[in-house]
């Protein structure tokens, strides 16, 4: 028996979204506010209400072809077009395209009385002509409060509210309300935020006299959006939202490897250097020599025909320039050819949000490859340390997501543990050198470890740090049986080696004199006798002849002796011991 299971397949759609232009927003609320719906901004005095509410008109009018007006309650047209000229939007040309309607309305609070039925027929009839008149798309309202301020009835309120968001969503539009926040609500009467499709809150704190502003999506009907409070910025070229969760591990990576302009040191890291596009920590004391570590990187690319971007928290570009020149870099050339930029600022200038909103204009302005941020703690105390660790997680990801080699400074207090550095931002970075002070003796030098290099073999030894005239030289540290030893101890040290090497070279020396004029008696004596046994065989050879020389001659004279005396020669020649028998035979 078959049995048919239906299943039921739930398609996700999604909601139509109306697309702000404003930086980091879109992202947060993924791809707008929802269009055709209302969206309430609320916030106190001085967050960027009016601002969020007249760049997301005027975005939507450039940028996406969409019509807007825009309905104030409290700044008239002229104030208006004077106070948002200061981002670059340019009201007063945009009216003139009808690409946006200006519309002020003048409520006065002290005029206001409850008298009667209370209904806002005339704000429709005067807000219809204004969106038919251009083809309008967007509607600001700014502020709601202008509206009810001195109406104490809460049915009333409430009934106009919910009938005043019908009728925008009935014509289609995608409205921006704004209203002023409450004491212990979102805004004053507490009920707009109930009536509203979205909630965007904007907040202006100050932390250590250090004012932040903050953005806050508390509600978005049906959809999904960012909660988070994200910091934002109000700047010459309008709001950008610095959404944190908006930035994905998704950068793309490369595997060529650049050298750090210290040869030493790129053959600490397996003779090539970093991966380009990765982010490097270089943490030591106050005076190892950080800012002259990350002036080489910046002077190598340099010389590879690269951009190179250095933002200096502690000195002015001439005194960094003045500086180097003590140790043989000259940097003037390389600022003149354009391939070298400084930008300085003091960490209390502005907030983390400004500081690194100014950093990514620059960074976008002259698309530098290598960036220096020297040191980066300075900018530490200008916010808390969570703020702290993700601006700089912001940084170094829009800085891979660009395949930027970045490197930064940090200033570790004398005492702390050796791996220990500020906002624990060594999790952050790909690979983490290390200068450390070594006291003894009487002086004070400095040593470089490679702590950390992902995807890539590295030295575990520590290496002397020595800067001069000419230069940055790394030498291998002497290791021995009291420990490291640096400076003029490592110079004592090597000396003695090099007397003991030296006497154990002349012991040898003089050994193999001593073994030479052994040999040379041996192969005397040698040679003596073999001239002696030389001398017995030739004797001994002589003696043969002599002997050889007897017999012959006493043979010869044998035979002479029988010849004379008439024997027979065969008688003479018969051996003795045989004699002839009577009868003649033998």
């Amino acid at each position: 028996m078959k049995t048919n299971h239906n299943k039921a397949t739930t398609l996700a759609v999604r909601l139509p979204r109306c697309p702000t232009g404003i930086q980091g927003l879109d992202e947060i609320t993924g791809g707008g506010l929802p269009r055709g719906r209302p969206t309430l901004v609320c916030g106190g005095a001085g967050c960027g209400k009016t601002l969020l509410a007249a760049e997301f008109l005027v975005r939507g009018a450039v940028q996406f072809g969409e019509p807007g007006v825009f309905m104030a309650f409290e700044e008239t047209e002229a104030e208006l077009k004077a106070n948002v000229a200061s981002l670059g939007f340019d009201l007063t040309g945009l009216v003139r395209r009808k690409k946006i309607a200006i519309d002020y309305v003048h409520v006065e609070r002290s005029e206001l009385q409850e008298c009667g039925e209370y209904d806002l027929e005339g704000l429709f009839v005067r807000l219809n002509h204004a969106i038919d008149s251009i083809g309008a798309k967007r509607v600001v309202l700014d502020t709601l409060e202008a509206l009810f301020a001195s109406l104490p009835n809460e049915a009333i309120l409430r009934a106009e509210l919910r009938r005043l968001f019908r009728w925008l969503k009935d014509k289609g539009v995608t409205a921006v309300i704004t209203a002023e926040r409450g004491r212990e609500q979102f805004t004053r009467t507490g009920l707009e935020e109930y009536v509203s499709d979205c909630v965007i809150l904007l907040d202006h704190r100050v932390y250590d006299q250090i004012a932040t502003r903050h953005l806050r999506v508390v509600k978005y009907r049906g959809a999904l959006h960012g909660t988070n409070e994200f910091p934002f910025l109000i700047g010459a070229e309008g709001i950008s939202v610095l959404p944190i969760t908006s930035l994905g591990l998704n950068h793309k990576i490369s595997s060529e490897r650049i050298a750090t302009g210290i040869a030493r040191l790129d053959a600490m890291l397996g003779g090539r250097g970093f991966f380009r596009g990765s982010s490097i920590l270089l943490t030591g004391t106050p005076g190892t020599g950080k800012t002259i570590v990350a002036a080489n990187f910046a002077q190598a690319a340099c010389r590879r025909g690269e951009r190179a971007l250095f933002f200096s928290f502690e000195e002015s570009p001439n005194q960094i320039i003045r500086n180097l020149h003590s140790i043989g870099l000259r940097l003037e050339p390389l600022v003149k050819r354009d391939l070298l930029r400084f930008h300085s600022a003091r960490p209390s200038l502005y907030g983390l949000e400004m500081h690194l909103a100014t950093m990514f204009k620059e960074i976008a302005r002259f698309r530098p490859h290598v960036v220096v941020v020297d040191p980066i703690t300075s900018l530490m105390d200008a916010g808390t340390d969570s703020e702290s660790k993700a601006m700089v997680t912001r940084l170094i990801d829009y800085l891979k997501g660009g395949q930027v080699t970045s490197l930064f400074t940090s200033l570790t207090q004398g005492g702390h543990a050796l791996q220990q550095s500020e906002m624990a931002m060594s999790s952050l970075m790909d690979s983490w050198l290390l200068l450390q002070d070594f006291e003894g003796n009487g002086e004070r030098n400095r040593v470089l470890y490679v702590l950390k290099a992902r995807g890539m073999a590295h030295s575990n030894q520590i290496r002397e740090f020595l800067i001069s005239d000419r230069g940055i030289d790394l030498v291998d540290a002497y290791i021995g049986p009291s420990g490291v030893l640096t400076g003029a101890a490592r110079v004592a040290q090597t000396a003695r080696e090099k007397a003991e090497a030296l006497a154990g070279q002349q012991e040898a020396a003089r050994r193999q004199r001593e073994l030479k004029r052994k040999r040379a008696a041996l192969e005397q004596q040698i040679s003596g006798l073999r001239s002696e046994h030389e001398a017995s065989a030739e004797e001994l050879r002589q003696i043969d002849e002599q002997v050889g020389t007897q017999t012959r001659l006493l043979s010869t004279e044998r035979t002479e002796l029988g010849r004379l005396r008439q024997a027979d020669v065969l008688e003479a020649a018969r051996p003795p011991g045989t004699s002839k028998s009577k009868n003649g035979n033998s």
